[in-house]
């Protein structure tokens, strides 16, 4: 896969946009759309299950399909696409427009605390953008493609 390629899976954060659960071409969205389709009418079902298996996990199966409608959606074309679709505050996007670069790790002011992010996100970016300075984005994606984003 070519650099430009990959450059367009990836927001300016470095975070994976084909793994997050708003991603519209993401595994998340596919496989929940798929589960979502072959339970089909299963609500009835889910009550009945209540009783019969003595499960009372089923009593919650109207809160798991609400979630799993939810991540059927998946309406996110990418962060360099559109506007952050998850983090509100982010400044990533517009910051790497600004100066130019397709990844923090290239601006000269890199590692910043202007990126908008919680702490936990914070960290997650610095990390992820000195791994991918260091082994290159194309190593970087062969190690995290199969991986969970979460």
């Amino acid at each position: 896969m070519s650099e430009e390629n990959l450059l367009i899976k990836f927001g300016p954060c470095g975070l994976l946009c084909e793994k997050c659960f708003a991603y519209s071409s993401g595994r998340i969205k596919f496989h929940a759309d798929r589960l979502r389709r072959n339970l089909g009418n299963f609500d009835n079902y889910a009550k009945r299950f209540v009783s019969l298996l003595e499960e009372p996990a089923f009593e919650k199966y109207a809160d798991f399909k609400e979630m799993l409608a939810l991540l059927s959606l998946g309406n996110c074309k990418g962060c360099r696409n559109q506007e952050c679709y998850l983090f509100k505050g982010c400044n990533v996007r517009t910051c790497h427009k600004e100066k130019e670069v397709d990844f923090c790790y290239q601006c000269k002011d890199f590692p910043c605390n202007d990126t908008g992010f919680d702490d936990d996100l914070q960290n997650r970016w610095l990390s992820i953008n000195e791994r991918i300075r260091n082994v290159g984005l194309k190593n970087y994606y062969t190690e995290v493609k199969d991986k969970s984003r979460y």
